[in-house]
């Protein structure tokens, strides 16, 4: 057995140092408004977060990924049942019209962010299972399909439409790279299309959200925070308003310790600052598919598909809906933005990674 790969692993801590430093900055916002919560964000992303995930990166890593291929059904059975738990009157916890949170009494705990990696532990189990019959839909396509639509069926009712596009994502990579055929992906691909229309004239935020992205005509939801992230990232130009000089963070942009925080990076380290982020998500993604290519089996080079496009699509998926390339998610930078939950999973999915990396071919 090999350490585990340090480029990659350098890579992960690096990223982790950058998202300290520009999440610190942006949380100053809410220090203006109320201590008390600043004070609240630094203990959920700090203490639980990243001392946390740190903790369950290393533990992760030290587990062999044989042990998620022999509970990957029960995982995902799990967290199917957390997640739906988020419906249960005194348990779910509702903001800003969505029921996707669980309230601890201390904290909040997002079941969303478990049942992304429940499903494609059991997806990455299931083509290992059968990859030789891929070219079946019986084997393939319609397997995909069920899990999806129970995993989408949860997410939607939230609604968390962010994390179903990812987890959707992560899981069509996983089919593509078991061996599925191109005539499946492209019928995923046209149901989504379909989905999405019938989403949209069903859920009007989801209207609305397309509508700014092409008319930028919102000026109190969607359109207002899109074109307040806009002025942000033109303000820092090349070189950026320097650490902790963003204007847009006190009172102008929402959420700006959340969703909008790559618009404060932007902000503050400007075009160049913004670039190097990009860069390391890049290479994040890269050498996560290096580990991948060289995993010991089809379950280990699956599974690690599944979780380098998970968190790298999450990403690029922020960063674009900030730049308003596509309709504004309200999904978080990985490493980045606030939510203890989603970091110390993150961490913990990079554990396996690692892992899986101890193990890797010559």
């Amino acid at each position: 057995m090999r350490s585990v790969d340090r480029i990659f692993l350098t890579i992960v801590l690096c990223l982790l140092g950058a998202g300290t430093l520009i999440f610190v900055s942006a949380a100053l916002g809410t220090l203006a408004r109320s201590e008390s919560k600043f004070d609240n964000l630094l203990m959920s992303q700090l203490l639980f977060g990243l001392l946390g995930g740190s903790a369950a990166m290393y533990i992760t890593s030290r587990i062999k990924y044989q042990f998620w291929r022999k509970r990957a059904f029960w995982i995902f059975l799990g967290t199917v049942a957390l997640s739906a738990l988020v419906f249960v009157p005194g348990v779910g916890m509702e903001h800003g019209g969505a029921r996707r949170w669980i309230d601890l009494g201390i904290t909040t705990f997002q079941p969303g962010e478990v049942l992304k990696f429940g499903l494609i532990a059991y997806l990455a189990g299931w083509f290992a299972s059968y990859h030789k019959r891929m070219h079946s839909p019986v084997f393939s396509l319609i397997p995909f399909l069920f899990m999806l639509a129970i995993t989408g069926g949860l997410l939607l009712a939230q609604p968390d439409t962010g994390t179903f596009m990812i987890a959707a994502a992560a899981g069509v990579a996983m089919l593509i790279a078991a061996g599925g055929k191109w005539r499946y992906v492209v019928l995923i691909f046209i149901l989504g299309g379909v989905l999405v229309g019938g989403l949209a004239m069903w859920k009007p935020y989801i209207r609305e959200r397309i509508s700014t992205l092409i008319f930028l005509d919102d000026f109190q939801g969607s359109g207002y925070q899109v074109r307040q992230a806009m002025i942000a990232i033109g303000s820092g130009e090349i070189f950026g308003r320097g650490f902790g000089q963003s204007v847009q963070k006190f009172n102008y942009l929402p959420e700006a310790h959340g969703d909008s925080i790559f618009a404060v990076a932007a902000e503050e380290f400007g075009f160049i600052g913004t670039f190097l982020l990009v860069l390391l998500y890049l290479l994040f993604a890269l050498r996560g598919l290096w580990i991948a290519g060289r995993a010991p089996d089809v379950f280990s080079q699956l599974f690690a598909v599944g979780l380098i496009v998970l968190l790298t699509a999450q990403s690029f998926i922020n960063i674009a809906s900030m730049l308003n390339l596509i309709p504004l998610t309200g999904v978080p930078l990985v490493f980045v933005s606030h939510g203890g939950t989603a970091l110390f999973i993150a961490m913990a999915e990079v554990g396996i990674l690692l892992n899986i990396s101890r193990y890797r071919k010559a």
